[in-house]
């Protein structure tokens, strides 16, 4: 998400930054705001109920007043991809601190876990979502919805933050340079890409499109259920089934 910025916003960086103007550094809040409603609704799409999304809201405005605390106007990056990152990571961190997946959600993603294992080393294949509501006489949506969780889980405990070098003056923040991909880097990245288009293309027309109009167009569910014309429990309970099908597909052991 890109905001427009101008010239006088140079005016309101340099009465915040050398006197910290209240009023410089309300207008920088208020005209960022948006960045903040952005990254909550993308990252709320896919958590459980159980998170409020006045709790992400809260930790998402942390991340925006310490990007605008640790901001530097001179360096060439411009604060909104800055802003995102550390709105983003805070909302993250948060949620990491907290065992937000309900106690429930764990016993049963355990026994989902469990009954997959023994069903794969029975069957000698890939279990279904079928074949595992089956076993554990668990109604399909239930298992979808649960997977649904648990992978979002592994998502936010993958996801880590760069640590921070408090030595460094003016709060400079490490980006990868993306561009300055190694050989190695950039054969793996190209097979691993064409691995995961090959397994995409093997999923149902409507997986194929919920992953497509999802990550690629960044739509949210009910966005996607507006445009299939289906309900957002339905177009969650589509995502899901088709992240377990890639998920087992791209690494059998899980």
């Amino acid at each position: 998400m890109t905001i427009s910025t101008s010239t006088n916003d140079s005016v309101y960086w340099n009465l915040w930054k050398t006197k910290k103007d209240p009023d410089a550094g309300d207008f920088l809040v208020r005209k960022y705001m948006p960045l903040v409603h952005y990254h909550v609704q993308r990252i709320s799409t896919g958590l459980p109920k159980s998170v409020k999304r006045e709790e992400l809201k809260s930790l998402a405005f942390m991340g925006l007043f310490d990007a605008i605390e640790k901001f530097d106007p001179s360096r060439d990056l411009k604060f909104d991809t800055y802003a995102s990152f550390r709105i983003r990571g805070s909302i993250i961190d948060g949620l990491r601190k907290e065992d937000w997946l309900p106690r429930s959600v764990r016993e049963k993603a355990k026994r989902i876990e469990s009954t997959l294992e023994k069903l794969e080393q029975s069957l000698m294949r890939n279990a279904t979502i079928e074949e595992v509501a089956a076993t554990l006489n668990m109604p399909e949506e239930e298992v979808a919805a649960v997977l649904h969780e648990v992978f979002y889980s592994n998502i936010l405990s993958m996801d880590e933050m760069p640590k921070e070098n408090d030595e460094v003056s003016h709060g400079a923040y490490v980006l990868k340079d993306e561009k300055t991909i190694s050989p190695e880097d950039e054969l793996i990245k190209s097979e691993a890409i064409n691995q995961l288009i090959h397994h995409i293309e093997s999923l149902t027309e409507n997986e194929q499109i919920v992953i497509s109009l999802f990550y690629k167009e960044e739509l949210t569910l009910t966005e996607i259920g507006q445009v299939l014309g289906l309900t957002t429990s339905r177009i969650s309970q589509i995502h899901s089934k088709a992240i377990f099908k890639l998920r087992k597909q791209l690494n059998p052991v899980w």
